[in-house]
């Protein structure tokens, strides 16, 4: 008696076959990629290897000067109420016995007098050095409170007799507008000088002095 194969169970069978083949050959690639290719690892960071450096620097300290008060405001005339005089107020007379005639203001200094060239042998010098015209330099209390420093060149011309005639001080020259040219000016006008000489003979002559107003620490 023969029998007959059932297509069914054969097809069933090498289904299973070529599954199972399958599998095996993708474990096997699966083991041959893991074993090709190490695994990442995380690696720690050593913050011992990295050093921080802090640099101080001293500010220095931004030195506050008080607001100088403002000036008092002007007075303003304002009209009297009382419009009574008294009717018997009288002009004495004026006598002229006791006049004293003044002396005539010297005339101003002519602006072309400072580009002169004056020729002398030697040099004029303040009575009591150099220290006396330090003597007579007052420092402005406002350029002391804003505590503004600096050089002031002065200018000025003596005459024979060693008398100031002339001071100032050249346009864009010293710190203007802080009152520090005007108390070099006023120093040098406030001092007395040995006339300059030439041949044994005073003349006049021009003369700069550098005036160093510095306040103290």
């Amino acid at each position: 008696m023969a029998f007959r194969k059932n297509p069914a169970i054969s097809l069933r069978s090498r289904y299973r076959i070529v599954t199972e083949i399958s599998a095996i050959v993708v474990l096997v690639l699966l083991t041959i990629i893991a074993m090709a290719y190490p695994r990442f690892r995380t690696e720690k960071i050593d913050t011992e290897k990295f050093e921080f450096e802090i640099e101080q620097i001293d500010i220095p300290e931004t030195e506050q000067y008080e607001k100088p008060p403002a000036p008092p405001r002007p007075s303003i005339p304002i009209e009297s109420e009382n419009e009574d005089f008294a009717e018997d107020v009288t002009i004495e007379e004026t006598e002229f016995e006791d006049f004293v005639e003044w002396e005539e203001p010297p005339p101003a200094p002519d602006s072309n007098e400072r580009y002169k060239f004056y020729p002398y042998d030697e040099p004029p010098e303040p009575v009591g050095g150099y220290a006396a015209i330090m003597k007579n330099v007052k420092y402005p209390e406002i350029a002391q409170e804003a505590g503004i420093e600096g050089k002031v060149p002065v200018n000025f011309i003596l005459d024979e007799t060693g008398k100031v005639l002339d001071v100032w001080v050249d346009e864009g020259q010293g710190i203007p507008n802080t009152g520090l040219n005007e108390a070099a000016m006023t120093a040098i006008k406030k001092t007395k000088f040995k006339p300059a000489m030439q041949r044994d003979r005073p003349v006049k002559v021009k003369m700069a002095i550098t005036i160093n107003f510095k306040l103290e620490n």
